[in-house]
């Protein structure tokens, strides 16, 4: 009997792989020629003046700075009176006019290579760019006592202007003595019943016209020479114990005993530092680091405003496209 024999050819497997054109590595991103990281006046003047030298940027940011937890803006010249988020909103938006992209992410890395830097965030991106702007601002201080961890959240807060509204007829203490200490007791008095000021020195430091609103609100009263030592409660703020003996029922406790430069990312790329941490800028606001730049109130200039920074970011940007202009020519 005649046998037929059957070309069944390449398997199906085998023709789709031939079928199938071969993948291309997808090119790399262009880098940036600016990655600024925080989202203070700082890094926005820095972002709105990079977009005009028609610079490459992004913003990489936690959140908006710390002004935009503050209730009222009134020495920033050209505008009598806004919010701190409605004053750094018109900033950022002021720089996506421009073409500038925000990233609300956290900053976990900062490496040094032979000619760019790579960023990495706390989503795993990496970002490379030929010039790093630095704006950080500051990290607020804690109390450091005993149980203060325990009721983060469950009575202690760091931003009246994020909380206020929670303690409506209810009594709050602000702890500290510096122009946020009076704001937050300003705003709380909004709300609560009653606030009390508890500071440790002989007498508040804030500015001559907060004092003077502190002063006429019959709801604050302010201790001074005074500490919280321990906070009592269970399961939440019911009463701070005074350093004194004194002891004050109250429902939360707002902290505003000043900040610590926010320089853990300098530290990490070698960058000098002061002896309180700052980070040391020359008058291009470059750090010891060539390429990494610095602006605001991480950097040693000693006045932390908003003015300042955003005019720091504006410097650090014209002499960041100063340098890329001289690489380019090379």
């Amino acid at each position: 009997m005649d046998m037929k024999i059957f070309n069944l050819g390449k398997n199906t497997a085998e023709k789709e792989q031939e079928a199938e054109p071969e993948k291309q590595a997808e090119p790399e991103p262009e880098p940036y020629d600016l990655i600024i990281i925080g989202g203070g006046p700082g890094g926005y003047s820095a972002a709105i003046y990079a977009a005009r030298y028609n610079l490459r940027a992004i913003v990489l940011a936690r959140e908006l700075g710390a002004i935009s937890e503050s209730p009222h803006v009134e020495n920033y010249p050209g505008i009598e009176s806004i919010s701190g988020m409605e004053l750094m909103q018109r900033f950022q938006k002021h720089a996506e006019k421009l073409g500038i992209e925000t990233k609300y992410v956290d900053v976990t890395d900062i490496k040094k290579g032979f000619t760019l830097f790579n960023v990495t965030d706390s989503e795993e991106n990496v970002y490379k760019g030929k010039a790093i702007l630095l704006a950080i601002g500051m990290e607020k201080r804690r109390l450091d006592i005993e149980n203060e961890k325990n009721y983060e959240g469950r009575g202690i807060s760091y931003c009246a202007t994020c909380d206020a509204a929670f303690y409506k007829d209810k009594v709050a203490a602000v702890l500290g003595g510096n122009d946020t200490a009076a704001r937050y007791a300003l705003v709380l008095a909004e709300f609560a019943s009653k606030v009390y000021i508890v500071y440790r020195g002989e007498r508040l430091r804030a500015e001559p016209m907060l004092l003077e609103n502190v002063k006429n609100n019959p709801k604050i009263e302010v201790i001074t020479n005074d500490m919280v030592i321990k906070i009592k409660g269970e399961g939440k703020v019911e009463g701070a114990i005074l350093k004194s003996g004194k002891e004050l029922a109250v429902d939360g406790i707002f902290v505003a005993i000043g900040a610590v430069p926010n320089s853990r990312l300098a530290g990490k790329l070698g960058i000098a530092l002061d002896e309180q941490g700052y980070i040391k800028v020359d008058a291009s606001q470059q750090t010891s680091l060539p390429g990494v730049f610095a602006a605001g109130d991480v950097t040693n200039f000693g006045v932390k405003q908003v003015i300042t920074a955003a005019a720091q970011g504006a410097v650090a940007a014209h002499f960041i496209n100063d340098i890329l202009k001289e690489r380019k020519e090379e």
